[in-house]
């Protein structure tokens, strides 16, 4: 009993209840921030600041598809998934990279449109932009709320939303800086400043590309079952333990410091099975103290298999050996 409990200890822990309740505050705040933009643009004509409210479309799609993600993505196994449930989450992340695909597809287009039909007037007042004062404050509290909380609990899902809330925060700010500069083509009478509007719709379609991109760097390898640690360091703490002689065809997937799964063949100095076992247990807990959270499977066999394939490079079927 004590061997089972104790492999639960390493886990990774549940922390579904944090991450759903930091998604419902920020959706919410998310979307009052996405109609507050798209209200102002839409009443100023102003084509960066539609954009704008198109990249925080993206972010209350985020929490909706992360609050949907959080609900299947339990580490514990169960009997239809017995290694957990953390991909669901990295699928998520996916979506939401998909999303942001869409929606800088969508600013390009717009805007590559305008610049050739020619300019439609864009009309700001001071009001509009104190409004969006209030805007940038809220999308700056999320960022750093979910960040936050993010790291504290290790959240794949919470670090890319606020990665990408982030993101939202300096294209805000761009668009800022570009609507005060329309606002002031009226009062210099400086009718090129009215092409900033349109100018910086790229700027702010490229950080949304690139927000995307970052999303699915970060979740492909956990996907695609990517090695997690290089085989080399595994093999070298490994034979450090006393009673090993040799440790070859080592794998290992997963995320480091997310949950990683390890295996590996093992030939050890033991006569008998309680000995290699024991020998065994001490591999295991070497490993899950230094890539915790970690589930470890380890292959005994004996001395003839002595192999040198440190990894499962150049695979060599065992069962052929004569």
């Amino acid at each position: 009993m004590s061997d089972h409990h104790h492999a639960h200890n390493h886990l990774p822990q549940d922390t579904r209840q944090t991450v759903r309740r930091v998604l419902w505050l920020t959706l919410g705040l998310n979307l009052f921030v996405m109609g507050l933009k798209w209200i102002i643009g839409a009443l100023t004509g102003s084509l960066s600041l539609q954009a704008d409210a198109l990249h925080s479309f993206t972010d209350s799609a985020n929490n909706v598809l992360g609050l949907f993600a959080n609900r299947f993505s339990s580490p514990e196994p169960d009997r239809d998934h017995p290694y957990g449930h953390q991909k669901f989450e990295a699928i998520g992340a996916l979506g939401i990279a998909m999303f942001l695909g869409i929606a800088c597809f969508e600013i390009l287009q717009g805007a590559i449109a305008k610049l050739f039909i020619g300019q439609s007037e864009t009309n700001i007042s001071l009001n509009e932009l104190s409004w969006l004062v209030l805007v940038l404050g809220i999308n700056i509290f999320v960022a750093f709320y979910e960040r936050n909380i993010g790291r504290k609990i290790n959240s794949p899902i919470l670090l890319a939303d606020a990665k990408h809330t982030m993101g939202d925060i300096w294209v805000t700010l761009l668009v800022m800086f570009g609507l005060l500069g329309v606002w002031q083509a009226k009062v210099w009478g400086l009718p090129q400043f009215q092409w900033l509007d349109i100018i910086l719709a790229f700027p702010v379609a490229a950080l949304v590309f690139y927000s995307a991109w970052e999303v699915l760097t970060d979740n492909l390898p956990w996907l695609v079952d990517e090695t997690a640690i290089a085989p080399e360091a595994i093999h070298q703490h490994v034979m450090a333990i006393p009673g090993v002689i040799n440790c070859h065809d080592i794998a290992s997937r997963g995320l480091l410091g997310r949950q990683v799964f390890i295996e590996m063949h093992l030939i050890t100095t033991a006569e008998d099975v309680t000995t290699a076992h024991a020998i065994t247990e001490a591999v295991e807990a070497k490993l899950k103290n230094i890539y915790a959270p970690a589930r470890i499977m380890v292959h005994v066999e004996p001395r003839p298999y002595i192999s040198d394939h440190i990894a499962l490079d150049g695979y060599i079927d065992k069962s052929s050996y004569n």
